[in-house]
């Protein structure tokens, strides 16, 4: 039985408590896969033990029992036989206090059976070839003529200055602290005087909504606050925008930087989780990498990732190309994915 997240916590916990003296719970194995450590389901221990039924034996430190409360998730990983997360590193960074919520110490008692597995994405639904959301459909041989009349489209469509040279920068996301826009805020307006465009999608805490709407009024012709959430408006943004930010404090796996990977936006990315798995950053020297990272969760930091970017494509545009179809050609579909889980069942 495959579980995921604290929804699904107990169901490990109870096929433990079934399987003494009944055969048929017996053979069953299970797999408890985080997908976020930061959401646990906790609850007050005594509701827990009368809804549940189950014995008071579990609710201890050890066992279902964190700081006082009962923790459906913990419950998920002590009695699971394997424990998955949605990318090798961060499968690592549990491990340790800073990203381990609290739970750090379990996570490295069971390290032995503890591995991580990227997530995939749709690869028809996200397609630039048959995308029907998108202006000008485009693939790896052909974008660098086709590619570009997505951008013209959502300039006009978004009222920003009409200008295919100019570098369209694209943020698709839940607008809240986990995923770095502490680190925007520090420099947007600094990074607006830059020769770039920013198009925002998302909703979220407040403080970030009306940072974006306050900018794109600051600066109409450069900044596209879109605040709001658009199944169609986030494949435009994919297939029209130059680069993709995602500078988050954690990300267990990340599906934005594969989607912007597969429509050849390249991403910039903080090096932590899913995004340390999946984005390779540019060696100008050999002339490798799929994107741009950077390492310290620093504002700054994060800045002079952007301008490099914005050197490489404006004065290297060859070899900014090389990196748009570098990332293209990568697979992050689910095919591999499931080759993976397919191993880990089997070796079960």
């Amino acid at each position: 039985i495959h579980c995921h997240d604290w929804q699904t916590g107990l169901i490990p916990v109870y096929l433990d408590n079934f399987r003494y003296g009944n055969e048929y719970f017996r053979g069953i194995k299970t797999i408890m896969t985080i997908h976020n450590l930061k959401f646990q389901g906790t609850w007050d221990t005594k509701r827990v033990m009368d809804i549940t039924g189950l014995p008071k034996y579990y609710f201890a430190p050890d066992k279902l029992e964190a700081y006082k409360d009962a923790n459906y998730l913990k419950g998920g990983i002590v009695y699971a036989d394997r424990v998955t997360t949605v990318s090798s590193t961060y499968a690592e960074e549990i491990k340790t206090p800073f990203y381990g919520e609290k739970l750090d110490g379990l996570m490295n008692a069971r390290s032995n059976c503890l591995s991580g597995i990227v997530n995939g994405i749709d690869y028809e639904e996200y397609d630039p070839q048959t995308d029907s959301h998108i202006a000008r459909n485009y693939n790896a041989d052909n974008f660098r003529k086709e590619k570009v009349k997505n951008k013209t489209a959502l300039q006009q469509e978004l009222g920003l200055a009409a200008d295919h040279k100019t570098m369209m920068i694209g943020i698709v996301s839940r607008l809240t602290d986990q995923k770095g826009f502490d680190l925007i805020a520090c420099v947007m307006d600094e990074l607006c005087q830059d020769a770039i465009q920013i198009v925002v999608l998302g909703t979220g805490q407040e403080q970030y909504e009306n940072m974006f709407r306050h900018f794109a009024w600051k600066y109409p012709d450069k900044v596209s606050a879109n605040i709001f959430y658009s199944e169609e408006l986030s494949h435009k943004i994919y297939a029209a925008c130059d680069a993709f930010l995602m500078p988050s404090l954690f990300e267990p796996c990340g599906l934005s930087q594969l989607m912007s990977l597969r429509y050849g936006t390249v991403p910039i990315v903080r090096e932590t989780g899913g995004l340390k798995d999946t984005v390779e950053p540019y060696n100008e020297y050999e002339k490798t990498g799929t994107g741009f990272s950077f390492c310290n969760y620093n504002a700054h930091e994060m800045m002079a990732t952007v301008r490099y970017a914005e050197q490489i494509y404006y004065d290297k545009k060859r070899d900014w190309n090389k990196i748009v179809e570098r990332g293209m050609q990568r697979d992050f579909s689910w095919n591999n994915s499931a080759r993976q889980y397919e191993a880990l069942y089997d070796n079960m």
